[in-house]
């Protein structure tokens, strides 16, 4: 039978670090991604991207240890050792790559209001792409609209921030061509690479989402098992800018933006047929509101 009570843990979000503190898989870190019909039961996904459902018993959030008990005193302490040995194992090789949960003050999983209020904006500035199955938003902000900021100061033009369901999971950064005309791509990826470590090569393409919505070549990237870094390139604006995101909420971002298209497609039909029949009754109370307003005056 499919338990609709929640077992006495805290609330997680979209977006949240956890660690399994029991069972087969304990001392796995995830993301926490959903409850699942029985809310005893929710989806992690783990680091290399498999999802998998865990009883929420079992889930802590990381680098939190479990609190110890008197009864299995012994039993926790070892629990807790062998997951701080295996997050330290695990933080090592990133602390080396550099620290890629962020780009400048902004933080991968921060809410929507958290970031408005970094940019002196409005949350009702987001734009909605998608209401469902999940909340898609974004936000379009130039440096300049900091109080007291310099726009000659700051190399970025603009960085469009994308939201699932108030979380922040990618960020688009447009930088301006005036601040870095004549800057070849080896100082891009040097200036670039003090902040986040060593930056590879690889032979791919990413989106580069602009008015142009192009495809462009990545020219270097630096990224851990958890987040990505894109330097490219506009073949259009001639400039340079950065695709960087978290591959964990990024993931569900786009398979709930390709549903939420699927779903547009296949409602089209009936939102225009209903729109036509908007359109009709609109005419038909002004036609109505004309002839009441008509009648009384008109001489043949």
């Amino acid at each position: 039978m499919i338990s609709n009570r929640p077992v006495n843990n805290p609330e997680f979000r979209l977006g949240d670090k956890v660690v399994l503190a029991e069972g087969t898989y304990q001392g796995t870190p995830g993301v926490f991604l959903r409850l699942r019909e029985d809310v005893n039961w929710a989806d992690i996904q783990e680091l290399n991207g498999r999802i998998r459902a865990h009883p929420m018993r079992w889930l802590q959030r990381s680098l939190v240890l479990p609190r110890l008990k008197e009864d299995t005193r012994g039993h926790k302490m070892i629990s807790a050792r062998i997951l701080s040995i295996q997050w330290a194992a695990l933080a090592a090789p990133l602390l080396c790559a550099g620290d890629l949960s962020s780009y400048r003050e902004f933080q991968f999983g921060m809410d929507l209001p958290a970031v408005v209020k970094l940019v002196g904006m409005n949350s009702s500035e987001a734009k909605v792409i998608h209401q469902r199955p999940e909340l898609i938003q974004e936000l379009d902000w130039r440096p300049s609209r900091i109080p007291g900021s310099s726009p000659d100061t700051d190399s970025v033009k603009s960085i469009v921030f994308s939201f699932c369901n108030g979380a922040l999971f990618r960020m688009v950064v447009n930088y301006d061509r005036y601040k870095t005309e004549g800057l070849t791509v080896e100082d891009m990826i040097e200036a670039i690479s003090a902040n986040y470590g060593t930056a590879t090569r690889p032979p791919a393409e990413i989106m580069f989402p602009s008015i142009y919505n192009e495809s462009v070549k990545v020219m270097a990237r630096w990224e851990d098992s958890q987040y990505s870094f894109n330097l490219v390139r506009s073949s259009y604006q001639l400039s340079f800018g950065m695709v960087v995101y978290s591959k964990q909420l990024d993931a569900l971002a786009q398979a709930a933006i390709t549903e939420a298209r699927r779903l547009d497609q296949q409602e089209a039909p009936q939102k225009e047929l209903e729109l036509r029949q908007k359109q009709q009754a609109d005419s038909r109370v002004l036609l109505e509101k004309a002839r009441l307003a008509n009648k009384p005056s008109f001489r043949p």
